[in-house]
């Protein structure tokens, strides 16, 4: 080798050591950043696996409410508050005065010859805040007999249930039709126990009964509504096809008749005020 090639040579190589110092001080300042960082969580995991609280971070056992149950047991009870919740809907239409409600402004609606007005989200919340005025009592009671007793630990979960249910089964003890009761009572003989006399009616058998009374009622105030509407409809009906204007619907005419009328009887506020008065 020439001795012009050998200073070059020895810059090559301590370039490469250069390099090479520089890439393995970023790899160490790397891994002092990871260890800085996996350090704590695997200090918190080692003392969680043996039981002993770290600051900041929360064992087990304050995850779950304290109490005579197991995990699994709190585990199911959070479930079946999930279920429960999920079919709040469903429960506000079967125990309450809601079914009544939107048959008969569904009718009103039909008799008006009206698709879309008034919209079914209006009927809907109508629906809602006639059926919180209606069940306010019971709901207070419901309330204040059972929920609030459960939240302050009062009393348990079973005992809760009772006191909850049993405003609503007296409100539609008090609702429904003899005969409807009958007919389910007479159907569930066979799986359910017969109740005694002076025994609470089964909730299995007094809500399905409830509900075709709540049907029953709200198909006959329907049938109230709609007979005015329909008398309109035939008298011009009659008047058109004896004019000879056999390609123009009745409907047209109609129902500005309807609505005109509905509104001179101030319909909204009877239909309202004797809806609710027939749950007093």
């Amino acid at each position: 080798m020439s001795p012009a090639a050998r200073p070059l040579r020895a810059r090559v190589a301590l370039c490469a050591r250069a390099v090479l110092g520089a890439r393995a001080a970023l790899c160490a300042r790397a891994a002092l950043r990871a260890a800085g960082i996996l350090l704590p969580v695997a200090c918190a995991s080692a003392a969680l696996a043996q039981g002993a609280g770290v600051t900041g971070v929360p064992g087990l056992d304050a995850l779950l409410p304290p109490g005579n149950g197991a995990a699994s047991g709190r585990i199911l009870q959070l479930v079946a508050l999930l279920t429960v919740l999920s079919l709040a809907p469903g429960l506000l239409v079967m125990v309450t005065s809601f079914t009544r409600f939107a048959v008969a402004l569904s009718f009103l609606r039909s008799g008006l010859g009206l698709q879309s007005t008034p919209a079914n989200l209006f009927l809907v919340s109508l629906s809602l805040f006639m059926t919180f005025y209606v069940m306010a009592p019971t709901f207070d009671r419901a309330w204040s007999e059972g929920v609030r007793p459960l939240q302050e630990n009062r009393i348990g979960e079973e005992e809760a249930f009772a006191r909850i249910a049993e405003p609503f089964r007296e409100f539609m003890t008090a609702q429904v039709r003899p005969k409807d009761l009958q007919t389910f009572t007479d159907l569930a003989s066979r799986s359910f126990p017969k109740a005694e006399a002076g025994e609470k009616i089964d909730l299995r058998i007094l809500i399905p009964a409830f509900m075709i009374s709540e049907l029953r009622r709200g198909f006959e105030i329907g049938f109230l509504i709609v007979l005015p509407f329909l008398v309109i409809d035939i008298i011009v009906s009659t008047i058109v096809m004896s004019m000879g204007m056999m390609m123009l619907p009745p409907t047209v005419i109609s129902l500005p008749f309807k609505v005109l009328f509905f509104i001179l009887i101030d319909g909204w506020n009877l239909l309202v005020s004797g809806l609710v008065r027939s749950f007093f």
